[in-house]
């Protein structure tokens, strides 16, 4: 505040740079042209505001952009949902991705960013700042650009559960369990890894990090990709298959999807498998993929296939019906993104990303690093599925107590595109046939 008073009084730069003022333009990037007029201290104080301004510009710019393209995850997944359920079910699980964005955005707005990054507040969840209120007007970190690249965050790990639940499920249901995901349960995972406040962050003081390392999450294998897969996870076995998906035990008929190329967009064999191992190797990656070496992101990749692969047989033959292989893709695949980087983090990329620490920091087992990383890691696995599980198992649990879970078996079987939403998802021609 005292510096903001001070050039209250100074000459504007319209002033400083008239004919009136002087006889020639001043350079105003140099401090010493500056000095006659406004003194040595105010001069450098001028430039260093100068520069500081266009650093949070640039910073602001670059997180929007980002944001943007967080978001674009959301508009790939309603094309993958879209190319990968039955045609007469597509108007649904667009719209629910639509709601997943909007019922997200106000839920968030109102508790989720509060929840995730409020502060100060405490190691578990975050206290203050709910609809955004009372943020620090001088805050280059609690502001509304990184509100929006943490809401893109949120509503793509919303976005994964839904797709577990793909074709069978209520809209109201999707709208009860996306805002109650958004607006706590993602946050506070969050906050555990992302808040200097959280008990995992691995930026906290060196004393307090959870075996000397914190877990690193960088992108959000395990906040992200693990939450909605095992949010996911729970909601199709709670609901139940589709009908005639599984008969006596065993695979009786298993859906195709109706539109390779959507399935394409949202990421040939079979093109779903390939695109699935794709966005498994994708979802693995985010947690390490700071601090990792480009043949240890391979190694990553091809293990996220086979983890899926083997997901798969184990889901089919305990009769798991999920659409979209969502809970195995992402929950499977996310969690051994969490594995992986305690595995393969190397010391210098670990250093540079999260700062050196006295005695050294903690990294990957097969690196060298020791297993203090790798314990964390662990540990993180651990809670993070004990904290989804405990907080959507029930949620489900009463939504099909309810009777709000799944349609009846009528609209199911038939055309949920008419049933619920009126229309078809495809133009139809002068007889009433869908065109494609």
């Amino acid at each position: 505040m005292k510096a903001a008073s001070r050039f209250q009084t100074l000459p504007s730069r319209h002033e400083l740079l008239s004919h009136d003022h002087q006889e020639k333009p001043l350079n105003m990037s140099c401090s010493a042209d500056l000095a006659p007029h406004l003194g040595n201290v105010s001069a450098a104080e001028y430039i260093c505001n100068k520069f500081t301004d266009s650093d949070l510009a640039i910073n602001n710019t670059y997180l929007l952009f980002s944001a943007y393209f967080v978001f674009m995850m959301q508009c790939g997944f309603a094309m993958l949902c879209a190319g990968a359920v039955r045609k007469k079910n597509t108007n649904n699980i667009m719209l629910v991705n639509v709601m997943d964005a909007v019922a997200g955005a106000i839920s968030y707005y109102l508790f989720g960013f509060a929840f995730a990054f409020g502060q100060p507040s405490n190691k578990f969840i975050g206290k203050r700042f709910f609809a955004l209120k009372d943020i620090p007007s001088e805050s280059t970190y609690l502001d509304y650009s990184n509100f929006l690249y943490q809401w893109a965050f949120a509503i793509a790990a919303a976005g994964i559960s839904s797709g577990s639940l793909a074709e069978r499920t209520r809209f109201s249901a999707c709208l009860i369990y996306s805002i109650f995901f958004t607006g706590f349960v993602y946050p506070v995972l969050s906050h555990w890894y992302w808040s200097p406040y959280g008990w995992a962050n691995p930026y906290r003081a060196p004393g307090a990090l959870l075996f000397s390392s914190g877990v690193i999450d960088f992108a959000g294998s395990g906040v992200v990709h693990m939450a909605g897969g095992i949010a996911g996870f729970w909601g199709a076995l709670i609901e139940g298959p589709r009908r005639g998906r599984f008969f006596d035990g065993r695979i009786y008929y298993k859906p195709k999807g109706h539109n390779p190329a959507l399935l394409l967009l949202g990421a040939w064999g079979n093109l779903a498998d390939i695109c699935n191992g794709i966005l498994g190797g994708f979802a693995a990656i985010t947690s390490g993929c700071s601090v990792v070496e480009p043949w240890a992101a391979i190694i990553c990749g091809i293990v996220s296939a086979l983890v899926l692969i083997w997901l798969n047989m184990l889901s089919e033959r305990f009769g798991f019906d999920d659409p979209l292989e969502a809970a195995q893709l992402y929950g499977g695949c996310g969690t051994w993104g969490l594995l992986f980087t305690s595995l393969f983090a190397k010391k210098k990329f670990v250093n540079e990303v999260y700062g050196e620490r006295p005695g050294g920091r903690p990294y990957g087992l097969y690196m060298g690093g020791g297993g203090k990383l790798f314990a964390a890691h662990i540990v993180a696995v651990l809670v993070n599925i004990g904290w989804v599980s405990a907080t959507m198992a029930p949620l489900f649990l009463i939504l099909k107590y309810l009777n709000l879970l799944r349609v009846s078996e009528e609209e199911e079987i038939s055309d949920m595109n008419w049933s619920r939403f009126g229309g078809s998802a495809y133009p139809l021609d002068d007889d009433g046939i869908e065109l494609f």
